[in-house]
């Protein structure tokens, strides 16, 4: 999303109610498996519609993104920084938490973003990796779509990403968000569930 255009598409697309009750669940498993954190980094964050809901809710919200265009429409609630996932320069022990929100799969080298994550959080902090899941239906709808964001994935091998994080925090895995036209759904199955999340805590 380096184009304004490209950034205002997106917006209003998640203006859709379809879009916003993705955001809404997606907030809402944020929120509770984020308990006990205060200082969050979301990393690809883009105009952080969703980042912009949890500092509404009382985390103090870092946003990191490439698109210096995409950050200028996030909300004033949200601190936002423009950089590379590979390349974050925050000191140790800055967050409780780093989040990647559909994004690690676009990032170009991802273990070094996965490393880099490890480094700027503190002891016992959380990782939440919201991954799309290529066995999905709604994936394979996208990627027949030739002007669908879907198209620009670098990674899909989830079990890849999940030895990559394994490295650096205790995980655990699961599908969730079943998503089939306009209905969404809970959902545990590798072919209906759109989303993989991948959460852990980081190794002492």
């Amino acid at each position: 999303m380096d184009s304004k255009k490209d950034v205002e598409k997106y917006v209003e697309t998640c203006r859709e109610e379809l879009w916003r009750n993705i955001f809404r669940i997606e907030i809402e498993y944020l929120v509770a498996n984020l308990k006990g954190c205060r200082d969050i980094l979301s990393v690809g964050c883009g105009p952080a519609i969703i980042e912009g809901e949890l500092a509404a809710g009382g985390f103090h919200v870092t946003g990191l993104d490439v698109s210096q265009t995409a950050l200028k429409c996030a909300p004033d609630s949200v601190r936002t920084i423009a950089g590379k996932a590979e390349e974050m320069s925050f000191p140790a022990s800055s967050f409780d938490a780093v989040i990647f929100v559909v994004s690690l799969q676009f990032v170009e080298d991802y273990q070094k973003a996965l490393q880099k994550a490890a480094g700027v959080l503190r002891p016992e902090g959380k990782i939440i990796l919201m991954l799309l899941n290529p066995q999905s239906d709604f994936f394979k709808e996208k990627m027949a779509e030739p002007d669908s964001y879907v198209n620009f994935i670098r990674h899909k091998n989830l079990q890849e990403i999940e030895e990559a994080a394994s490295e650096y925090f205790s995980i655990s895995g699961e599908y969730m968000l079943g998503i089939k036209g306009d209905d969404i759904f809970a959902s545990d199955d590798p072919s209906r569930s759109a989303l993989y999340v991948i959460s852990g805590q980081l190794l002492k």
